[in-house]
């Protein structure tokens, strides 16, 4: 169990756990409203209660799949003596219970599922019962309002980290800006010119520096490399049509690489973060 919060209610703080993922409501703090010196007692006189065993009994048959139902039926037999007693102990241990647990330690006492608890406050008054659920009712919204503030605060934090990441990734992939020096070297084919202009590298230098890897540079290319790729072959046609030089071309060839992918990468991104 682990401790979650407290209600108060008409004066009384009254624990609340979570067990099991389900929610398990303190009956000795409940007890307290109505005799703070014999808790105990007070719980008890209510577990004797051919009502209560009752209750108790079709929970634990409908939520239990454990429950001793050979011992529940003894338990109703005895319930008829009036020396008949029944502590909460007594309950867990015959009938293999869940619904009410007795708890030793810290937050140590009684509790009980919220669906008996509340059966409990009943029993403890009809004002205290409606108070109870009033208050835990709020403390659930609480709850639910926190984790949807933690949610949006995680969502943001992933969006802003996510930026950090894909802008790193983004400088790596948008062509570096051609210089004049690497515009007047005369390239072996219009392949490399392309890959000069897109890539920053001829084949045989991306072979160069990397030795392990198969194919070539363009087997691992992105598929936003490959669109811009495509379209500046068609690009590179007209303008050797328009006799413009290789230089010409390349620098016009970078510039349309550039442009190309800074829309498409920002497309990419924008996508992802909606």
């Amino acid at each position: 169990m682990k401790k979650k919060e407290s209600v108060i209610v008409q004066g009384t703080e009254i624990s609340v756990l979570t067990h099991k993922q389900d929610d398990y409501i303190s009956l000795t703090d409940m007890a307290k409203h109505k005799n703070s010196e014999a808790t105990g007692l007070v719980i008890s006189h209510w577990m004797r209660t051919r009502y209560t065993i009752n209750f108790l009994g079709a929970w634990e048959q409908l939520y239990n799949p454990d429950f001793n139902v050979t011992e529940f039926g003894n338990i109703k037999t005895e319930s008829a003596d009036n020396s008949f007693i029944l502590t909460t102990k007594q309950w867990e241990m015959r009938t293999n219970a869940i619904g009410i647990i007795a708890k030793p330690g810290r937050y140590g006492g009684t509790y009980a599922h919220k669906d008996i608890a509340f059966e409990f406050a009943t029993w403890v008054s009809p004002e205290f019962k409606l108070y109870l659920i009033t208050e835990f009712q709020r403390l659930k919204k609480d709850e639910q309002q926190k984790l949807s503030l933690e949610w949006n605060l995680q969502r943001t934090l992933a969006k802003i980290n996510y930026k950090i990441h894909t802008n790193a990734v983004k400088s790596q992939l948008i062509p570096k800006i051609i210089t004049q020096s690497q515009a007047a070297i005369i390239y072996a084919s219009e392949a490399d010119l392309l890959n000069m202009a897109l890539f920053g590298l001829t084949a045989a230098q991306w072979r160069s520096k990397n030795p392990d890897k198969e194919g070539n540079m363009r087997d691992y290319a992105t598929l936003e490399q490959l669109v811009v790729l495509s379209n500046m072959e068609s690009i590179n046609a007209l303008l050797i049509q328009q006799k413009q030089s290789q230089s010409e071309r390349l620098l016009q060839l970078n510039t349309t690489a550039i442009h190309q992918m800074k829309a498409l990468v920002n497309a990419s991104l924008e996508k992802r973060l909606m």
